[in-house]
């Protein structure tokens, strides 16, 4: 994501977070910490024939990524590209060398909760109230990575 994307996300992020879309300035803000060598974020688009149908990002602190957005056009639903972005935020997950992934999903969106435990994320928790000002709850789901130590072993001959 470029300082060029964000009215393309914005419009996005109004259409399908109306009562507690991001602002400019937070948007502006995750991308000034995801450039330079010393970056903790990066934010991803997905295009389709020169139109932004999603976009993701990542927060990383101490081996704790954090995924701090993911959003897809509506007519994108069910096409894969949500599984295709946070694949692609759990490889910068990895970059970022992280042993974890957290994120926040609402209690109300099944669909997502669905998708996040495809890929082994798991509920550890609730925040009360998180998305405002509808006074939704939010559900913390948790993702591990697996060391090496963990990892199945492979036996040849």
């Amino acid at each position: 994501m470029r300082w060029w994307d964000l009215a393309p996300v914005l419009e996005l992020e109004r259409e399908l977070f109306p009562e507690d879309a991001w602002s400019p300035g937070m948007f502006w803000s995750e991308l000034a910490h995801a450039r330079g060598p010393s970056a903790t974020r990066r934010y991803l688009v997905a295009e389709q024939e020169s139109r932004l149908v999603g976009y993701g990002g990542l927060a990383a602190v101490d081996g704790t990524g954090d995924i701090q957005t993911i959003a897809t056009a509506r007519d994108q639903w069910g096409s894969g590209l949500g599984a295709r972005l946070l694949t692609e935020l759990l490889h910068v997950a990895t970059d970022f060398e992280c042993h974890e992934v957290l994120l926040e999903v609402r209690v109300d969106n099944l669909r997502a909760q669905r998708l996040y435990e495809r890929f082994g994320f798991e509920p550890i928790g609730f925040r009360r109230g998180y998305y405002q000002p509808g006074n939704v709850d939010a559900l913390v789901m948790r993702r591990t990575t697996q060391t090496s130590s963990e990892a199945p072993s492979v036996q040849g001959t």
